[in-house]
């Protein structure tokens, strides 16, 4: 069984878009390229057209992993997103005890999540820790920079 990944609407059109541009605009390039290339004779010494080739082989990639991974894309639905309990697409206010300090995560999936948008991940140490925990709840997180221990104070929608 596959595994599905959760995106919100605004990832999922970002990927959309980025799959797009690859299909019509990169392609067209690459093409472009390749003809380009092409005039210059000897292909086999004709590093343009090996560069453009290559560039053709990372761009098919590039859509194929796009189509693998939006094929398995379930959009969160804002309205089913449960605040009594943490999981993907809530905000968390957390009291951090060991730096003495409050601070607001995002849940998100790991194609989202950004650090310094303090955006994290439901499969990161932190994430995992706090996912299916309530508000009031302790909990202790084993990242690989040592422990941290968390107090829930607020759950709510992102």
């Amino acid at each position: 069984m596959e595994t599905v990944i959760k995106l919100t609407q605004a990832k999922f059109d970002e990927m959309n878009q980025k799959l797009d541009y690859l299909r019509t605009v990169r392609r067209s390039e690459i093409s472009d390229a390749i003809k380009h290339a092409k005039e210059f004779g000897d292909l086999s010494e004709n590093a343009e057209y090996s560069a453009a080739k290559d560039a053709q082989v990372a761009n098919e990639a590039e859509i194929a992993r796009i189509e693998d991974t939006l094929a398995l894309v379930e959009i969160i639905d804002e309205k089913e997103v449960n605040t009594k309990y943490i999981g993907i697409g809530n905000s968390v206010v957390v009291y951090d005890e060991v730096e003495d300090e409050e601070m607001t995560l995002q849940i998100v999936s790991s194609l989202e999540a950004d650090s310094r948008q303090n955006k994290i991940s439901d499969r990161s140490p932190i994430g995992k820790a706090l996912v299916g925990h309530k508000k009031g709840d302790r909990v202790v997180a084993k990242t690989p920079a040592g422990d941290m221990v968390f107090v829930i104070k607020s759950i709510s929608k992102n």
